[in-house]
């Protein structure tokens, strides 16, 4: 059985997160140990708890240790199932952290996986939903994976029940991914959204997220508006927030988000969101610092090798790299730049090495 030390680096659920998923992935049973022990609650969350059940339900895994607060895992494979798969995080727990824990091993699965997920979709400290789909998606469809998020409804703090249901069809192999360096901006897309609240907050943000990108990356942006009419409105709290993303000519895509809250005016929404994305695009590399991280399982799954430059190495990058070293024996090289900028080299091992 595979040990890992949840102290290490960033000491938080993404450890926790990676490392269930790989032990999905490749049947191999894993402890985790010190789970979020510098952290003011240590131990598990719901949230944890919601991704280790659902990435458990693919490996049919008996798992040991699943409550709040626990700050050991055991999580043992027994079997990898196809099919369709629902769970509701509760409250608002973040359903995009629970998509990170649980595709890697869906993309595995021999026959299509369908999850259905009930929760929170754009809640602090964690990615939108929309980031999830409109960015990182994309990286994964670029090395072969055929991953689908429909979102049904949004979920916000504190009341949360989204809805998003996340299909994934069989893949015979993940292609390497080589992108270093972004070059030519060719667009600049976004969604600006907002639910049970006046729709002029969604069309603010957008508008001032534009001001931003005309001046500094001298495009016009395409920022689709979602809003509701208020009698109509399906959600059950209120929420607004605005996801960005810029593609390149190679097909790389930089994001950036930002989300509303009590208080926080509509522009300084929409201003906060552009000028990430201004800064995370100066840097001149292909794949942002939120991207990053995710994508560690999938270059070491890849059939090759695989190279990405970094707009900026972050403690959850490091961390990923140390668990997918660990679990997966995959040979990865992280260079750090002196700007925080980064260049990540995997020889990836192959689907066929964990089938």
């Amino acid at each position: 059985m595979i040990e890992i030390d949840g102290s290490y680096g960033e000491g938080g659920g993404q450890i926790l997160r990676t490392a269930v998923s790989l032990s999905a992935v490749t049947m191999k049973p894993v402890r985790i140990l010190n789970i979020r022990a510098g952290r003011p609650s240590p131990g598990l969350k719901k949230q944890h708890i919601a991704g280790i059940r659902v990435t458990g339900m693919l490996v049919n895994a008996e798992i040991e240790g699943l409550e709040v607060g626990s700050t050991e895992v055991v999580f043992k494979p027994r079997e990898r199932v196809s099919g369709r798969f629902s769970y509701d995080v509760g409250t608002a727990g973040s359903i995009s952290l629970v998509l990170q824990a649980v595709l890697p091993p869906a993309v595995l699965a021999s026959e299509p996986v369908v999850i259905d997920l009930k929760g929170g979709t754009d809640v602090a400290w964690s990615p939108p939903i929309d980031f999830i789909k409109s960015v990182f998606v994309p990286f994964l469809k670029m090395m072969g994976a055929d991953v689908r998020i429909d979102v049904k409804r949004r979920g916000h703090y504190p009341r949360g029940g989204g809805r998003v249901v996340c299909t994934v069809a069989p893949t015979s192999g993940i292609q390497p991914l080589k992108h270093i360096e972004f070059r030519a901006v060719t667009q600049v897309e976004g969604i600006s959204h907002c639910v049970r609240l006046p729709s002029h907050i969604a069309k603010r943000q957008a508008i001032a997220a534009r001001d931003v990108i005309q001046r500094e990356i001298h495009v016009e942006p395409n920022i689709v508006l979602e809003t509701y009419l208020r009698e109509n409105d399906p959600h059950r709290g209120p929420g607004s927030g605005i996801v960005l993303w810029a593609v390149s000519d190679t097909g790389a895509r930089v994001g950036a988000d930002s989300l509303g809250e009590r208080g926080k005016p509509a522009e300084t929404v929409g201003q906060e969101a552009a000028r990430k994305l201004v800064s995370e695009l100066s840097t001149g590399m292909a794949v942002d610092s939120h991207v990053s991280d995710m994508l560690v399982p999938y270059l070491a799954l890849a059939e090759g090798d695989s190279v990405i430059g970094i707009t900026k190495v972050t403690s959850h990058l490091e961390t990923n790299v140390w668990v997918a070293g660990n679990i997966l024996g995959t040979e990865m090289r992280l260079d750090i730049f002196p700007d925080e900028r980064g260049k990540l080299s995997v020889r990836g091992r192959g689907l066929a090495s964990f089938s």
